[in-house]
């Protein structure tokens, strides 16, 4: 039962002094690759997979049916395609799933976001360091990464918790709040009940 305790102290302790200025900045951030048209990769491992492909369904489909002025996302998960992983781990370098993939697939202006926790995972930094020479914008949500690590990408959000179970419920979290905040403001009917 203590353990549980802390979990929830943890989180909760999160939430009561979330940066809400950062969220908006990473809000627009996407909004405006929305609206430009560009492409929207998302990637990370084990559980931050999961998140990174449920992205597509919040953002594919919620934001599409919701909005009013017809915001068409362009979202596409590097952790989705097990066979091309696979190909790449066994072929090439475990290290090289995502960066392969960005290389067929990503143009200048298009937008990675990499969930890592600790934000050091070869994959996630080899993406990262790829999307930066071929002029895509980048966006980490970490759980504790070290500040070399956080400065990375051209924007980061680090969680601050040395929890891997609570920093990826918060991924899990920061993706509602802004795809449904993205919902709610451009939404034909802002009585709309947005989940």
């Amino acid at each position: 039962m203590n353990y549980i305790k802390k979990y929830i102290k943890q989180t909760v302790s999160f939430y009561e002094t979330i940066d809400l200025k950062k969220i908006l900045q990473i809000e627009n951030l996407i909004l405006n690759k929305i609206k430009n048209k560009k492409q929207i990769f998302t990637c990370g491992n084990g559980e931050s997979a999961s998140v990174a492909n449920h992205f597509l369904c919040d953002f594919n489909k919620g934001i599409k049916i919701s909005s009013k002025q017809k915001l068409i996302p362009k979202v596409i998960s590097l952790s989705d395609n097990i066979e091309t992983i696979l190909a790449v781990s066994n072929d090439i370098n475990f290290n090289k799933v995502f960066c392969s993939q960005l290389e067929n697939l990503g143009n200048k202006g298009d937008l990675l976001i990499t969930m890592s926790c600790s934000g050091s995972s070869s994959n996630i930094v080899e993406a990262i360091k790829f999307a930066k020479k071929k002029n895509i914008t980048t966006l980490s949500l970490t759980g504790f990464a070290s500040k070399k690590i956080q400065k990375l990408s051209d924007l980061n959000f680090d969680v601050g918790v040395k929890n891997y179970g609570i920093s990826e419920d918060i991924f899990q979290s920061l993706m509602h709040m802004i795809s449904q905040n993205i919902r709610y403001k451009h939404s034909s009917n802002r009585e709309e009940k947005v989940y």
